[in-house]
């Protein structure tokens, strides 16, 4: 919701409306769905202009019911809001804040969108889900205020260049849900106070807490500071009284006889999205009350990644694939007062089915909820919006008996980000980009047709095999015709070239570290040493922690060469699994040039 004087713009999922002293003026459905919406000041400009924030990365500029023009933001934008709280100079600068971290100032003109400056989620930081403008440091230039999810406060200052400088953080445990600056505790003292997603609200002052004092020299608290600790203390207690009454009280019906049937409810606050930087889904879970333990079960197989952020203990279970589909089972146990989980998980494209975690929050009686997350048969793409037209593709072309509202479900089980609706009009083209090796994929359909292009033999082979697949369940007979361009495979080999080689010597260089110490233990120093090797060792503890962090990296990209290769062939009839030993011979002893001769000459 966005007030503006007599105007009221509302966004639901999809439908945007303008109302204008409680009358409707305009009306707008969405192709995707709508996070947030805003005006710029009226009062600043001659025409009322409407953005909408939406799921597919897009800002979306409206003149009354129609889009004037869409720009593209760096992540699916979540907050706008208007620079130092009235578009800026111009009154057309209007910030925005995405769900991967990411920060920017656009200014939204009347013919075109100017990007002015953008922040990037370098620290791997939580999604912005509030912005405030305040002069917090208080040299008369308004400061921006950052509330992120995964509970980090941050304040940024503007330099004589306009562009954003950080000046301090915090972490708070909880996401924070709204930020706002103000004078709140103490005359002459501003403040930051948030909210975040269990009820907490909590201020952030400039007042200064520390004094410096000298050795032996006595701190005298003054009478302020005195009262205004013994009426915490007193509020405090107030407090802690209340809520040992309201256990009892909660202990009580819980146990008596006519409570038997009820289960306490609370509810989970849970995000996964996949993080474009290092290819990963992150799935973050937050209750209300502190987590007692989270179990993770996965009928495909994937890779649970290190998070630093998380203090749970973790237990796997053996699993028996075979008889049960299990191919996951991990318990996270949560340290006292835990009310948020941040996990990471990497996904093998071409494997698809269900990840579950089931929440257990510490509540009698035991109580726990089940969350349901698809993994998609080409999991590790992403919606993009342009995509590079002279790259070698391969063609797959679906005709039949089928519906525009049929091939639009296909495409929703097959890809992630792609809107549950079918989109407006009777033909779509979406463009998708993989994050782990940035091949990418063009789909266009309509009623009774489907043409799907892709960079990359093995996507074009997973569509393949998986709108077969649900076109058969549906009983409804399709005609599959493909186009393969043999330099394509060529192309994908190179995209892995650079991230194959990096692995395979950082790899190498792990395996060195254990005898280079023994050798400088032995030695006393390491001037004898060559630079390479010296190097090593200086960096051996950044080296263990990066290849700890990317586990089974290395496996992943020999797993895609091998898919590549038998997919190559399978498109020509022929199966070749029999030559994988020696293509794994050659990956063991890689050379790039051998690597594609291999592939040309099998």
């Amino acid at each position: 919701m966005h007030i503006s004087g007599s105007d009221l713009f509302l966004s639901a999922s999809y439908i945007y409306n303008h109302y204008c002293d409680c009358k409707d003026q305009h009306y707008y459905l969405s192709g995707d769905k709508i996070n947030d919406v805003i005006c710029l000041p009226v009062e600043r400009l001659p025409s009322i202009t409407p953005v909408l924030a939406c799921q597919d990365r897009v800002l979306r500029v409206l003149q009354g019911s129609d889009v004037m023009y869409e720009t593209e933001v760096p992540g699916p934008p979540t907050v706008l809001a208007l620079h130092n709280g009235n578009g800026g100079d111009s009154g057309e600068d209007l910030l925005f804040g995405t769900s991967d971290g990411k920060l920017g100032l656009i200014q939204i003109t009347t013919s075109k969108p100017i990007h002015k400056w953008e922040i990037r989620n370098e620290k791997k930081l939580g999604g912005i889900l509030c912005v405030d403008s305040f002069d917090i440091v208080g040299d008369g230039v308004k400061d921006l205020l950052v509330g992120r999810d995964d509970g980090v406060v941050q304040v940024y200052s503007f330099d004589n260049t306009n562009e954003p400088v950080l000046r301090f953080d915090q972490m708070l445990s909880e996401s924070v849900t709204s930020i706002q600056g103000g004078c709140v505790g103490k005359e002459g003292y501003d403040e930051i106070v948030v909210s975040t997603y269990s009820g907490w609200v909590t201020g952030l002052t400039t007042e200064p807490m520390h004094k410096e004092s000298g050795p032996g020299e006595e701190v005298k608290i003054n009478q302020e500071m005195q009262n205004k600790i013994s009426n915490l203390r007193s509020e405090l207690e107030h407090l802690q009284y209340k809520v040992l009454q309201e256990r009892e009280k909660y202990q009580q019906s819980s146990q008596s006889s006519k409570a038997k049937s009820a289960v306490p409810s609370f509810s989970v606050n849970d995000k996964f999205t996949l993080n474009k930087d290092d290819a990963s889904y992150s799935l973050i879970l937050e209750v209300q009350t502190a987590i007692d333990n989270v179990l993770i079960q996965s009928d495909v197989p994937i890779d649970l990644l290190d998070v630093d952020k998380n203090s749970a203990v973790v237990s796997f279970s053996s699993c028996d694939s075979e008889s049960n589909d299990n191919f996951l089972l991990a318990t996270y146990r949560c340290q006292a007062n835990t009310t948020r989980l941040e996990l990471k998980i990497r996904s093998i494209e071409g494997q698809y089915g269900t990840l579950q975690a089931y929440v257990t929050p510490r509540i009698q009686p035991k109580t726990c909820q089940v969350r349901q997350y698809l993994i998609k048969p080409l999991s590790l793409h992403q919606r993009t919006h342009f995509i590079d037209h002279d790259r070698p593709m391969n063609t797959l072309t679906l005709t039949g008996q089928f519906s525009f509202a049929e091939v639009h479900s296909w495409v929703v089980f097959c890809l992630p980000e792609v809107p549950e609706k079918p989109p407006a009009g009777e033909c779509v083209t979406f463009y998708f980009q993989n994050t782990f090796l940035d091949t990418q994929l063009e789909s266009t359909y309509r009623k009774g047709e489907g043409v799907f292009k892709s960079d990359n033999i093995s996507t074009i082979s997973i569509l393949k095999d998986v709108l077969s697949k649900e076109a058969t369940k549906r009983k409804i007979n399709l005609n599959i015709s493909y186009e393969i361009n043999e330099v394509s495979v060529k192309h994908t080999l190179k995209l892995i070239h650079p991230k194959l080689e990096y692995q395979l010597l950082l790899a190498k260089k792990v395996q060195l570290i254990d005898a280079l110490k023994e050798l400088q233990v032995h030695e006393g120093n390491t001037n004898f040493l060559i630079p390479e090797y010296r190097c090593i060792l200086e960096e051996a503890d950044h080296l263990q922690e990066e290849y700890k962090k990317q586990p089974a990296h290395l496996e992943r990209l020999y797993g895609m060469i091998t898919d590549l290769f038998i997919d190559k062939f399978k498109f020509k009839g022929t199966n070749v699994k029999t030559k994988v030993p020696l293509l794994l011979e050659i990956l063991d002893s890689y050379d790039q040039n051998a690597l594609i001769a291999f592939f040309e000459a099998a």
